[in-house]
């Protein structure tokens, strides 16, 4: 598809916001590039715009456009060339019988509670640690595209009769080719759990049924402990000047 041949220039426009605090890198500042309007972004033209570094928060699709920083570097897993670590199978095998659940997009309260229990216990310094509900909601459960929420749990406890623990959420949409993954929060609570790692590789494990190429992570920074982990799922592929290309993590 090309996008310029799908939408005209001038109807789908850029426009940079004002600069705002960086959430990965203290004492910067952080601008962004939002294409807009935001009907007209389908799910084929998303696509074409995550390929070219965009992703989305809510119904905002953007990618960083920061003044004298390009430290964000947009980042996909080659999913038929990955093979995981030592360390990653003991994460799935540590966590392979959760209970799975794909569903469209829903509000739940236990959900917003995963996530208000995440975000004060994993990034109480970020800006998300005292989200409001409708917050949460603009941020998860408001979209343009083709997106889906995925339901962790423990497995059913027959001698309680109910379902099990909610572990974790993801939040992920599908582009033509590959996944990409919005965001995911987990029970911050339970020691000795890797439900981040598990998750990443369960999206993979999805897109090699989906028979989609490329798992897409979003950002990378080098210097964020925040991103670390994702360099961890290899190989990866980095965009760097309208080229993608496999990733020199070592650089």
């Amino acid at each position: 598809m090309s996008l310029l041949n799908d939408i005209p220039l001038s109807t789908l426009q850029l426009y940079l916001t004002s600069p705002y605090p960086c959430s990965y890198l203290p004492q910067m500042e952080a601008r962004s590039q939002v294409a807009t309007p935001a009907f007209l972004i389908t799910p084929k033209v998303y696509t074409e715009l995550v390929r070219r570094g965009f992703r989305r928060s809510g119904s905002f699709t953007y990618r960083p456009r920061c003044d004298g920083c390009q430290q964000c570097v947009p980042v996909r897993v080659v999913v038929d060339e990955f093979h995981p670590t030592r360390s990653q199978r003991r994460s799935w095998q540590r966590h392979h019988d959760l209970r799975v659940e794909i569903l469209p997009l829903q509000d739940k309260a236990e959900y917003f509670a995963l996530y208000r229990r995440y975000q004060q216990n994993r990034h109480a310094d970020g800006s998300m640690a005292d989200d409001t509900q409708e917050q949460y909601r603009n941020f998860l459960l408001q979209s343009h595209v083709d997106s889906m929420l995925i339901e962790f749990r423990e497995p059913f406890d027959p001698a309680q009769g109910r379902q099990g623990e909610l572990r974790m959420v993801s939040v992920i949409d599908v582009l033509d080719d590959g996944l990409s993954a919005v965001y995911t929060f987990y029970d911050p609570d339970i020691t000795q759990a890797s439900f981040g790692t598990f998750n990443v590789l369960w999206q993979i494990e999805l897109c090699r049924k989906l028979q989609l190429p490329y798992l897409y992570l979003g950002y990378w920074i080098r210097a964020s402990r925040k991103m670390a982990y994702k360099a961890h799922f290899l190989p990866l592929q980095g965009l760097r000047n309208g080229e993608w290309a496999a990733l020199n993590l070592a650089s």
